[in-house]
């Protein structure tokens, strides 16, 4: 009888033992590999007074507050096709209310800002609020239907950091 009571205690701590490597091999099995992480869309970059922007050193996000599917995405294509960089696209908010395009931003003097309000055309609602994606953020309402061909660069009047790819 007492050789079976330490068969049973040996067979349950062994059950144990299988069980929480088990656990941690699962843990580590569904880990992220070390070094495989998306490198950032965007890195911030000072740009001093008097440096020109150009397109390829900012990169816009664009979401669709219109009822017209995948207009954020056609958007951000021809945002791409003139330069700048890929950031996110989505659906707007719901409380987003624009009739042809915004640009949401904290500073709506910096040079990007300024650089990509310059292609959404002059009925552009600048918007001192803060963006909701990686860069400057462009909302798309039912009356966006391209860009324009607005500015090749920006003049920064004053110091301002704007959101740049990372360099590779």
């Amino acid at each position: 009888m007492q050789q079976a009571a330490k068969s049973t205690v040996t067979l349950g701590v062994l059950a144990v033992v299988l069980v929480l490597v088990g656990l941690w091999g699962w843990n580590a099995a569904t880990e992220p590999l070390p070094g495989k992480s998306d490198p950032p869309k965007c890195v911030s970059t000072s740009v001093n007074a008097g440096d020109r922007v150009f397109p390829q050193q900012v990169t816009v996000s664009v979401y669709n507050a219109s009822d017209r599917n995948g207009l954020a995405g056609r958007t951000m294509d021809l945002f791409e096709d003139a330069g700048f960089n890929k950031g996110d696209t989505a659906n707007a908010p719901r409380n987003a209310e624009v009739i042809t395009s915004a640009v949401w931003t904290s500073a709506p003097q910096d040079p990007d800002v300024l650089l990509v309000a310059s292609r959404l055309g002059p009925s552009v609602e600048v918007v001192r609020r803060d963006g909701i994606g990686v860069g400057v953020t462009v909302i798309v309402g039912d009356e966006f239907t391209e860009l324009v061909p607005g500015k090749k660069s920006m003049v920064a009047e004053d110091d301002a950091d704007i959101c740049s790819p990372p360099v590779s």
